[in-house]
């Protein structure tokens, strides 16, 4: 048996193990059958345009019904996924009541299982409404809790590495045993998988990307979200509309001026694939695409999330990619400018000036709250399908 069947063989087994290991009530999702989706009755309250056929309908009475409870600053606070601070978390989590909090590499660095465990819980345990709690684990270049040995025997590999060495089993695996580890430390979001098409060594995602064409990529995408499911950890597609061949944004602004018949045809079905097995959230990039929205960057594109939510029918949490990236220096209101786009989630380090240019900017009629409310009202429904709320 070669090193490559080894691999593949120890993975599946691994993934099987854990998937009878886990109880039946961390199972995230729950089936209906097309008899009882017209069974739904809704809130004769809830405004009509935030309806669909959606995949947290079965959630909404509920998530209306907690909207209906809470103050503008409650719900400003539900739309920042913010970078766990350094220092007095759980003081500045009861003042701002954020929709959860982001971990990075430095917030493993040196901790045990337990130790990390106990940094889930201490939050979780003051939060009024339960927290999202994200991390980047794509595996390879970036990972922040494989880093750390002491959490994993090692870091999690690459999409491109596990597929060449197990093809989608190896994908499917890999993703179900990434998922009981970060279950198990307390992480309910993943903000992975890349399924940006890169098959160029000189592309900035390429590193990050499985490497393969746009059919493969697809794949990849539909296996990540439907291996996920029943994990009690939710999955991110990212960076709609695809990376392309364009720079770092965390270092620049960069103008995607691509035809939109070639991001049509190459970048968008793995997206497409992804929605259609069931991804719940998805992080918008930086990127400027000339075809779509020539004069903002799709994080802050109306256009753009017009187009994810219109044409491809997505009814998950559309989010931003992190609003401190160099990308963005130059752009005043930045905050106000990804609400009024229509994003769910605002992904930010400086929170303080997120929050406060988002009330003031409802304050002065700049936003409207029925603007806040909707997003507010879907990621609520969010947190009733993860199990998060009851």
């Amino acid at each position: 048996m070669n090193k490559k069947m080894i691999i593949t063989m120890t993975l599946l087994f691994l993934s099987l193990f854990i998937i009878f290991s886990i109880d039946i009530q961390n199972v995230t999702t729950k089936v209906i059958s097309p008899n009882n989706i017209s069974k739904i009755k809704y809130n004769e309250n809830i405004p009509p345009e935030w309806l669909d056929d959606g995949i947290f309908k079965e959630y909404y009475n509920s998530a209306y019904n907690k909207l209906m409870t809470m103050t503008l600053e409650e719900k400003i606070g539900q739309m920042l996924l913010v970078r766990y601070p350094e220092f007095n978390q759980t003081e500045i989590l009861k003042k701002y009541k954020f929709a959860g909090y982001i971990f990075y590499a430095k917030d493993f660095e040196n901790k045990t299982t337990a130790e990390v465990i106990e940094m889930t819980n201490n939050i979780q345990n003051i939060s009024e409404i339960p927290l999202l709690t994200a991390v980047d684990e794509e595996g390879g270049k970036v990972v922040r809790i494989s880093s750390n040995r002491s959490l994993t025997y090692e870091p999690f590999k690459s999409s491109s590495e596990l597929y060449k060495l197990g093809g989608f089993e190896a994908i499917a695996a890999d993703t179900i045993y990434k998922s009981y580890v970060l279950s198990t430390l307390g992480i309910n979001l993943n903000l992975a998988p890349v399924v940006d098409v890169s098959t160029n060594s000189d592309d900035y995602i390429y590193e990050r990307a499985l490497q393969e064409n746009t059919e493969l990529t697809s794949t990849y995408a539909k296996t990540v979200i439907e291996a996920s499911k029943g994990t009690g950890v939710s999955y991110t597609l990212k960076h709609f509309p695809g990376y392309g061949n364009n720079k770092d944004t965390h270092i620049s602004i960069s103008n995607d001026n691509r035809p939109y018949e070639n991001i049509l045809k190459n970048d968008l079905p793995p997206f497409v694939l992804g929605i259609n097995a069931g991804a719940e959230a998805i992080m918008i990039s930086h990127n400027i695409v000339d075809s779509i929205d020539s004069k903002n960057p799709a994080s802050l594109s109306e256009k753009v999330n017009i187009f994810l939510r219109n044409d491809l029918n997505f009814t998950g949490i559309i989010m931003t990619d992190a609003l401190e990236m160099s990308a963005l220096n130059d752009i005043i209101d930045v905050n106000i400018k990804a609400i009024i786009a229509g994003n769910d989630l605002i992904i930010t380090t400086d929170y303080e000036r997120s929050f406060n240019e988002i009330k003031d900017a409802v304050n002065k009629g700049i936003i409207d709250e029925n603007r806040i409310n909707n997003s507010v009202f879907r990621i609520l429904a969010w947190k009733y399908y993860k199990n998060l709320m009851e």
